[in-house]
């Protein structure tokens, strides 16, 4: 489903990590793998876009991140075994408007490589205050925690945020995205 994304997110100790999972005590966790899609030259980063497939035990999906003056707009698409396949044995990319708008963006989709992987242990909760998730993740070694917080209601989300933060005596710690943090240790 697209649509457009409103996140708050601060990265976390593991000890903060730990601490909040009681908040989440009875979700069970959602093992992703993040296959981050772009060209050796970062045609994708230098036009501020990201693109994904992301798969868990159950499906996979194709997704392509455009930003906006507020949040993300996020193009996503269900994949079959043979469509994901495809991309990450033969860098062959479904039809559908994920190819179009890339297409449309002058994205060389034929210079398009994935870059590598990052795994992910997502423990996810709706609540009043929006969708929570609170990720451990992993890549090239390396281990890092952050919560986010998606918002239907800008106008209060970056104060309730800030409270809930309070609430739980975590520090707020600015991160950038995992695709941000990822491309930084390539």
């Amino acid at each position: 489903m697209n649509h457009l994304e409103i996140e708050y997110k601060t990265m976390l100790t593991e000890d903060e990590h730990k601490r909040l999972l009681t908040f989440f005590d009875h979700v069970q966790p959602i093992f992703q793998v993040n296959y981050y899609i772009d060209s050796a030259d970062f045609a994708l980063r230098e036009a501020r876009m990201a693109l994904r497939v992301r798969t868990t035990p159950e499906d996979a999906e194709f997704t392509l991140k455009i930003p906006q003056k507020l949040g993300n707009f996020e193009y996503n698409q269900a994949l079959s075994k043979d469509e994901f396949k495809k991309i990450t044995e033969k860098l062959q990319f479904p039809q559908g408007e994920i190819l179009d708008k890339l297409q449309e963006k002058k994205i060389p989709v034929d210079k398009l490589t994935i870059l590598g992987t990052l795994e992910n242990i997502r423990y996810e909760k709706q609540d009043t205050l929006g969708l929570f998730a609170l990720d451990e993740s992993r890549y090239f070694g390396k281990k890092d925690f952050e919560l986010e917080l998606e918002i239907n209601d800008i106008e209060e989300g970056e104060e309730k945020f800030k409270d809930f933060l309070r609430e739980n005596q975590i520090q707020y710690k600015p991160g950038k995205s995992k695709i941000a943090r990822f491309a930084e240790n390539l």
